[in-house]
């Protein structure tokens, strides 16, 4: 109940304060469960993506920090997110999303690199897709990067691709690094499907400042 109204908040809000997104590709979406992976490039964009791939209901992963807040903590655990320590993890960052998937009521979104200061792709989405024998659909998303360009109404566009599905075998580096690999390619296929001159950079002095302070 307080997913679907906060969903619908945010599409109106999303709606008046830009009112140019576009999503494409959206039929090659499954009907069941699945793990949607991304580039984290702001802090919206788990928003946008829960939007596009609308009438579908995620779960998604929050920083344990977000829940010190009660308030806060409050409202993200009622949208279906669920708190996990980025510096040390520990089981229940994989026991906790592969549970939700396997029920077959939500779905996850989930970002490879955990930062958006990082492009270094982490092997956690490759392991709950296949621990929960769900496909893992990848996703990109172009448009305003910095908070006050949402209200230039600047495009944004979420495009989806095909399904990837995690190859049988054990859970091993080689089978993490063929899957980041799938991913990846499927990101700048997607990418230069929207825009052929799209150039995304992050900000990896950032993601030291993170690594340094603790934080991942």
């Amino acid at each position: 109940m307080f997913y679907s109204f906060a969903r619908g908040l945010l599409r109106f809000l999303v709606w008046l304060f830009n009112g140019n997104t576009h999503y494409e590709n959206k039929e090659v979406l499954p009907d069941g469960p699945y793990v949607l992976v991304g580039p984290h490039r702001t802090w919206w964009d788990p928003i946008v993506f829960a939007l596009a791939a609308s009438p579908r209901k995620f779960a998604f992963m929050a920083k344990a920090e977000t829940f010190h807040n009660p308030i806060i903590g409050w409202i993200i655990g009622h949208a279906n997110g669920f708190p996990v320590d980025r510096a040390h993890p520990g089981p229940s960052a994989i026991k906790t999303p592969v549970k939700i998937l396997r029920k077959g009521e939500l779905s996850l979104i989930m970002f490879p690199t955990g930062s958006r200061y990082s492009s270094e792709m982490k092997g956690g989405a490759t392991m709950i897709a296949k621990m929960a024998k769900v496909p893992i659909i990848p996703a990109v998303y172009q448009g305003p990067l910095k908070f006050g360009q949402l209200f230039l109404r600047k495009r944004m566009t979420i495009r989806f691709g095909a399904p990837i599905t995690v190859p049988a075998g054990k859970l091993n580096d080689e089978l993490f690094e063929q899957v980041n690999k799938l991913m990846e390619d499927a990101f700048t296929q997607l990418d230069y499907e929207i825009d052929p001159d799209f150039k995304y950079v992050p900000d990896t002095t950032k993601y030291e400042q993170e690594k340094n302070s603790g934080k991942v």
